[in-house]
């Protein structure tokens, strides 16, 4: 059922006041199909998944409907591998929590990411190492003009860095409805990013499982960036930026700390966060908002603090890094 003014505060993880013209939630596909058929004429629409990746500036004057998609569903397995197709409206981490407690192994470092099972290959989420696209068979998308159901293999998804052909040229023209991926039954353990592997011997484990990596990953993530129902923030805030290697050298020159990633095609991925740091904007706080104290990657709103506001920051940030070491640095967060 759709409703009208309704508040959008519960439905977003920076906690921020707006409210949508129009509302309403989709349990199954032919719910989506016949708010999509009564959709005023020319209403803007925005589909809503967990919300721990949006930033509303204000109110959202159209159709906001929050998918509910729910199931997961084994399709095929043989000895080594299980094909399992997930709804788009399951919750992530709990997502991954069930394959840990059944032992299929592939998303084990993607552990506590916020959000949807849909938005996981939307912006190819990625952490210590891993992206979905590595464990991604296939989806599938409702196109909003026609109704109809189209599956994207692995390719035609256009994975990158942060990003896929949905927030590219299909932007905007499908709605994901499910995602199927390849897990491992004899997994093989990805440890060597980050403090993984040094936070394993803190917690003295000799005998590595998915769950002690699962462990792991929390602990990192925890003890670096907020909770949301603490203080609202949608995670980092920016892409890690990447550089051509000669730049980089250029800038070690004048910066000898500079920390730098090697990737293919003689480029370099640098660290948003230290950038930001040394621009000065580590902890900086403005009323009800600021840059979180211990990562300087992740903006929040620590009560009643404005979607405005909070954009006229991250461009700010983004002037001043620029301004500082010539990098651009691209939001990750979707500004509505």
């Amino acid at each position: 059922m759709i409703q009208e003014n309704v508040s959008l505060k519960p439905f977003n993880s920076f906690g921020l006041n707006a409210s949508a013209r129009l509302f309403g939630a989709f349990h199954s596909i032919n719910e989506l199909r016949n708010a999509l058929v009564n959709r005023p004429h020319e209403t803007p629409l925005l589909i809503l998944g967990g919300g721990s990746n949006i930033l509303f500036t204000g109110n959202f004057d159209g159709l906001v409907l929050k998918n509910e998609l729910k199931g997961i569903e084994i399709l095929s397995e043989d000895e080594h591998n299980i094909i399992v197709r997930v709804m788009a409206g399951e919750n992530w981490h709990q997502f991954v929590m069930h394959c840990i407690d059944r032992g299929w192994g592939g998303v084990e470092n993607l552990s506590l990411i916020p959000g949807t099972v849909g938005a996981a290959p939307m912006q190819n989420i990625g952490a210590y190492g891993v992206e979905i696209k590595e464990v991604f068979s296939s989806l599938e998308a409702l196109e909003i003009d026609s109704g109809e159901i189209r599956t994207f293999n692995n390719e035609e998804c256009q994975f990158g860095y942060r990003e896929s052909i949905f927030k590219k040229s299909a932007k905007g023209k499908f709605i994901i409805l499910s995602v199927t991926l390849r897990l491992s039954k004899s997994p093989h353990f990805n440890i060597s990013y980050g403090a993984i592997q040094e936070t394993l011997d803190k917690m003295n484990v000799t005998d590595l499982s998915l769950r002690a990596v699962s462990d792991a990953v929390i602990a990192i993530r925890q003890s670096k960036l907020p909770d949301p129902d603490k203080i609202g923030n949608a995670g980092s805030f920016f892409k890690n930026p990447t550089i051509d290697k000669i730049d980089f050298e250029g800038l070690r020159a004048e910066f000898p700390s500079i920390p730098g990633y090697k990737l293919p095609h003689d480029l370099m991925k640098v660290p948003a966060a230290w950038l930001i740091e040394q621009a000065g904007w580590k902890g900086k706080t403005f009323g009800e908002i600021g840059v979180h104290k211990n990562q300087p990657l992740v903006l929040v709103n620590y009560g009643d603090g404005h979607g405005n506001d909070l954009k006229e920051l991250a461009f700010k940030i983004k002037d001043s890094v620029a301004e500082k070491f010539g990098i651009e640095l691209t939001p990750e967060v979707n500004i509505i």
